[in-house]
């Protein structure tokens, strides 16, 4: 990570990436497409363990969902707006487990590389030479002499700090190591873009669980926000979350992986079963969305526009940043509009003091609409979810800024539901007991010099 100052403000979280940007000059910023519309075109088509279900079964599974529900529409709008977002299908039979912080889903993670048995895919953002990417490291490499083949993507930018040293152990034992889009430019691919990323946090074992989220491999997670500190890299705790699922979604993400690995020109991948064959492991409808700049827009972007613009009761969205575009900032503040209880959990502390001033200058626009802003206190705020009416969630890598909208791989999963909307709802209950409501008075009170700041990172909101 490297910053610049400019009368003491840090500007550039990945000075790099922006110098890169601005040297190849200002190009446009691809437009945003508006929300989907919310009445389904075709009966919603549900897919199993063994390929699409029957209207009967579809049917069964939909009135399950809502049998414990209030006596609304909600349910069936938020079914409708999947049913209209194409890619992948949505799915049943799966079981998800919410992963609250780094202890607990690297445990989770290692228990599952530890009893695999024939592949471990890992794609990354971030992977550091430090307590937690050692020790990822050797037991990806005990795994591979073992006789299991794990892939690994990691991004170019994201991972800058890595010594090269750190991936040649995992190499030589025949790890296939990809690079994303290499900033060397002597490793460079055709149709190359600096600014194209690949931000996503993926792990598949066995082509039978997945884990995603927003969780790089870094010791900076090492920390849990709601307990005793783990932290082997100073005082500072990070609150992020990630999800553990297992059941016929996994073959979409794997999917996924695989497009990205074909499409970086990666190795021939050695023979394994990939796509094993699936059993219902549960009762969770589940997506899995992944965004990539060459698409004509972000599939995530389009979802959560749409939820939100079909709220009705609530909208609960945490985010490490938020820097959003008009079509997003509209539809946080019609939705209050229509009498929907908006939340944004953001912040307090920062890895990146560019975003934090520029996310706070829609701060005073947001509050006269009447959006509740509250800063996550103690921690740093690194979590990607949305939670709305309580039936639709998702959780995943892409923050809501424009980076993750129009220039980087993203990756998130979206879930239909009310129980673990309760879940979740009941996390971000729990986000909030540890953060400050942001009031309308005491935000017009602040000095002329932090609005001086917020108005400077205002103008790089598009390339932040």
């Amino acid at each position: 990570m490297y910053l610049i100052k400019i009368n003491n403000l840090s500007i550039f979280r990945f000075a790099p990436t922006l110098f890169l940007t601005l040297l190849a000059g200002c190009s446009s910023i691809p437009t945003m497409v508006p929300d989907m519309a919310m009445q389904p075109k075709h009966a919603v088509q549900l897919d199993g363990a063994h390929g699409p279900l029957t209207a009967q079964q579809s049917k069964a599974v939909l009135a399950r969902l809502k049998k414990n529900g209030d006596d609304t529409n909600i349910f069936d709008k938020h079914l409708a707006l999947e049913a209209e977002i194409v890619g992948s299908p949505l799915v049943v039979g799966n079981k998800v487990e919410l992963l609250i912080d780094g202890p607990t889903t690297y445990d989770a993670m290692f228990l599952a590389i530890e009893n695999a048995k024939s592949s471990i895919n890992m794609e990354t953002f971030i992977i550091e030479d430090d307590e937690i990417g050692q020790r990822f490291a050797k037991l990806l490499i005990s795994k591979q002499i073992s006789g299991v083949q794990v892939n690994l993507i990691y991004d170019s930018v994201g991972s800058i700090s890595t010594p090269k040293a750190f991936f040649k152990p995992l190499t030589e034992s025949g790890v296939n190591v990809l690079e994303f889009n290499p900033i060397n430019p002597l490793a460079t691919r055709k149709g190359w873009d600096v600014n194209r990323r690949d931000h996503r946090k993926l792990l598949i074992v066995d082509g039978q669980v997945t884990f995603v989220g927003g969780i790089n491999i870094s010791s900076v997670y090492s920390s849990g926000s709601f307990g005793k500190s783990r932290s082997t890299k100073g005082d500072q705790q990070w609150r992020d979350t990630h999800l553990r699922l297992v059941g016929p979604v996994v073959n979409e993400f794997q999917k996924l992986f695989m497009a990205t690995w074909n499409e970086q020109k990666g190795a021939l991948l050695a023979t394994r079963d990939y796509f094993p064959e699936q059993t219902n492991k549960g009762n969770e409808v589940v997506r899995a969305i992944g965004s990539s700049p060459e698409e004509p827009y972000s599939q995530i972007y389009v979802t959560l526009l749409s939820a939100i613009n079909s709220a009705e009761t609530r909208a609960s969205l945490t985010n490490a940043y938020f820097v959003p575009d008009p079509k997003l900032l509209a539809a946080l503040k019609e939705a209050v509009q229509r009498g929907v209880d908006v939340r944004l959990l953001l912040p307090e502390k920062t890895d990146s003091l560019m975003v934090f001033y520029a996310s706070r200058s829609y701060y005073e626009e947001l509050l006269c609409a009447g959006v509740k802003i509250y800063e996550r206190r103690d921690a740093l705020l690194h979590a990607k979810t949305a939670m709305i009416d309580g039936v639709w969630s998702t959780v995943g890598s892409t923050n809501l800024d424009w980076r993750s909208f129009t220039n980087n791989q993203e990756i998130n999963a979206v879930l239909l539901g009310q129980d673990f909307g309760l879940q979740m709802q009941n996390m971000f209950e729990m986000d909030l007991e540890s953060s400050t409501l942001i009031t309308l008075d005491e935000w017009r009170a602040r000095s002329i010099s932090v609005r001086l700041k917020e108005r400077a990172a205002r103008l790089w909101a598009r390339w932040l």
